[in-house]
């Protein structure tokens, strides 16, 4: 089934107000490839800013709270996040999961906030290097995946991202092979849980994407587009991954 590829810079704790420029170079990018959906999710400091300003990419937050409102310092709840000009949010993420110990259970509460706050989620899963090097690997994203996955999950506002935990930011990647295996597996477990919904569900592949490797990348059957960390903090090195998209 054909897939609009769907591309997305997570920018993590990186970008200031003198970065403005760079976004700006980003939407110009993107408006030369309108077959391609790309975006860029900041630090919430830029959401405004950038949503002010916005062109061809769409602006999401990295985070958000599964409450609304209440007594979460430092938290923000997704309709904060619409109010500043997010359309998508990004929930799961390995760093988040680690770094706050964010379980399945807050991962789907978070994107069922998300979604009844109008924006759409991507949902993050991945392995680490012990569950890879153990043989794994699809078992036990599969099964995150699952646990993760919010009620009334559905292609118009769900996309997964997949993500080998060892590969962020480390410049490796799995083999092809591998990656084209995870993504099979992963259309799988959807296609169990939510039947033929589960064929226009975006999967996409994070870890390490960059230009170098993107072509080969989103040429895997099941890869529908990339989270993308280091190489799309600039428009230099986020243009051939878009482009490889398109």
């Amino acid at each position: 089934m054909s897939r609009r590829k769907l591309v997305v810079g997570n920018w993590k704790m990186n970008g200031m107000r003198a970065h403005l420029a760079e976004i700006e170079a980003i939407d110009r990018i993107a408006d030369a490839h309108p077959a391609v959906e790309v975006g860029l999710c900041l630090p919430a400091t830029l959401v405004m800013a950038a949503s002010d300003k916005q062109g061809g990419a769409f602006i999401g937050g990295q985070d958000c709270h599964m409450n609304a409102n209440g007594a979460h310092t430092g938290c923000l709840s997704a309709q904060m996040l619409v109010e500043a000009g997010a359309t998508w949010v990004i929930v799961g993420h390995s760093e988040r999961r680690q770094d706050q110990g964010e379980t399945d259970a807050h991962i789907a509460a978070k994107a069922l906030a998300a979604r009844a706050a109008g924006l759409k989620v991507i949902l993050c899963v991945g392995e680490s290097l012990d569950v890879r090097d153990a043989g794994n690997a699809e078992a036990v994203v599969s099964a995150q995946l699952l646990a993760s996955l919010p009620d009334g999950a559905a292609a118009d506002w769900l996309a997964i991202a997949y993500e080998p935990i060892w590969a962020i930011g480390t410049g490796r990647i799995p083999t092809m092979e591998a990656v084209a295996m995870m993504h099979s597996a992963l259309r799988a477990a959807l296609a169990g849980r939510i039947g033929a919904e589960a064929d226009k569900m975006r999967i996409l592949y994070g870890g390490s994407m960059n230009g170098d490797n993107a072509t080969e990348l989103m040429a895997i059957a099941d890869v529908d587009g990339g989270l993308v960390g280091g190489a799309s903090l600039t428009a230099a090195k986020f243009e051939p991954v878009i482009a490889a998209a398109g």
